[in-house]
């Protein structure tokens, strides 16, 4: 007697869907502090601004941090490619780039998922 595939079970798409909030969440709160960033590091060495506050990068060092580790949390739980994987992770480093990958990832898991 053959078995029809099993049906995605409720708990892991709520995981995923979870897990796909945080990752939206944290890939706009690092594009925001990136942005910030360039903006100061523009007028820093461009502009020669003169006491530009120095903890805007550690801020974004640790944001970026806590994206690294949700994008792979979401990574693992949609099992996406190696490829994709590291493209979403550098995202985080290219001035608007996280909000474009965001949309292009959240569009294909919601997808994918039927979330």
């Amino acid at each position: 007697m053959s078995q029809a595939a099993p049906k995605p079970v409720t708990a892991d798409k709520k995981k995923i869907a979870s897990a796909l909030l945080r990752y939206r969440v944290l890939a706009y709160v690092t594009g925001i502090w990136l942005l910030v960033l360039t903006g100061e590091m523009v007028a820093k060495y461009i502009f020669k601004v003169e006491n530009v506050p120095s903890w805007i990068a550690v801020v974004h060092g640790w944001v970026y941090l806590i994206y690294l580790i949700l994008t792979v949390d979401l990574a693992i739980k949609v099992r996406w490619p190696a490829g994709r994987t590291i493209g979403t992770l550098l995202a985080g480093t290219i001035p608007f780039l996280s909000f474009y990958v965001e949309h292009i990832r959240t569009k294909q898991v919601k997808t994918t998922f039927a979330i």
